[in-house]
């Protein structure tokens, strides 16, 4: 078992990094698969699922978003007639250079996912782990100086502090909420209406998605986990599952206006405006929406890894 276990991890860890740059680019991948700090702050707000189980499950999910977007950008690029007007070639030396190049960067994953199920250390200190890995990493490169490393220092306080008033805002939130019992009105509100396990989770993936339009992704995994959480367990769903479910939806909303921080980012990156991307944007959505239904409908998705390696 043991040595199935680590095969299993070899061929993930192996896949990730081969396909690690295309999935770079894919907004919202970076919230699903590891180190993922949604899912940290998921764990968090459900009590204590299990930060390794969480990693390893997110990592089909994160896959399934990359390839659809994958899909279609190949889709638009043959639909529009896209021409590489690059100097030179890609071929397979460059394509080699250029992954030597970012393999230090690349194996962050295996140095904190191995850490975290070879029992080396715990998922709060592969955090720490990462960290310093990055920075060294950075000051190898020559990316980082001291007036930069100031700068993110006082960066890096600012969101920790936000990070941690947000969890204990969301503990005194939930107690609150287990006081009036709105969990349990809501469960029966929903259960009320239909007794459909697809219904049920369709509403709720309707929730979320309209929700995550107008809030960010860690305030939202705050709020809305102690709400659905004892909903879906009663019926059976897995805190693992749910977990992803809604990691991918709230990421959704991430592209989607009228707030979508990465899509008006990108937006202004590429000098171009909101009405000129929609149309192509679109086409994203109905991919990302198609995974969406993928990882809500077949639990094996996102809970076949962990369980092949025991974690849940």
């Amino acid at each position: 078992m043991a040595v199935e276990s680590l095969l299993i991890i070899l061929i993930v860890l192996f896949f990730m990094l081969a396909i690690g740059v295309p999935i770079t680019y894919s907004i919202g991948i970076a919230s699903l698969v590891p180190p993922s700090n949604v899912l940290i702050t998921y764990s968090l707000a459900s009590g204590g699922t299990s930060v390794a189980a969480l990693f390893m499950a997110g990592y089909v999910p994160g896959i399934i978003w990359a390839l659809c977007c994958i899909i279609v950008s190949i889709f638009l690029a043959k639909r529009l007639g896209y021409v590489n007007k690059t100097e030179g070639k890609y071929d397979w030396k460059n394509l080699g250079v250029t992954f030597l190049h970012a393999l230090p960067a690349l194996s962050l994953i295996i140095v904190v996912i191995g850490g975290i199920i070879g029992g080396v250390f715990t998922a709060t200190e592969g955090a720490a782990v990462a960290v310093l890995y990055s920075l060294v990493i950075a000051i190898f490169n020559r990316k980082i100086t001291l007036k930069s490393f100031w700068a993110i220092v006082v960066e890096s306080a600012k969101m920790s502090g936000m990070v941690v008033f947000l969890t204990g805002v969301s503990n005194v939130l939930g107690w609150v909420m287990a006081f009036t019992q709105i969990p349990q009105t809501v469960a029966n509100a929903v259960l009320g209406t239909t007794g459909s396990m697809v219904l049920i989770l369709l509403i709720m993936n309707l929730i979320l998605l309209v929700s995550g339009t107008f809030m960010d992704v860690p305030p939202a995994v705050l709020i809305f986990t102690p709400l659905f959480l004892p909903i879906l367990t009663t019926l059976g769903i897995h805190p693992v599952h749910f977990g992803l479910i809604l990691v991918y939806n709230l990421c959704i909303g991430n592209v989607t206006p009228p707030v979508g921080n990465t899509l008006f980012v990108a937006i202004k990156i590429g000098d171009t405006t909101l009405q000129k991307v929609m149309p192509y944007m679109l086409w994203y959505y109905g991919a990302i929406l198609v995974g969406l239904l993928l990882v809500t409908y077949v639990p094996f998705l996102s809970l076949g890894l962990p369980r092949a390696l025991g974690l849940i």
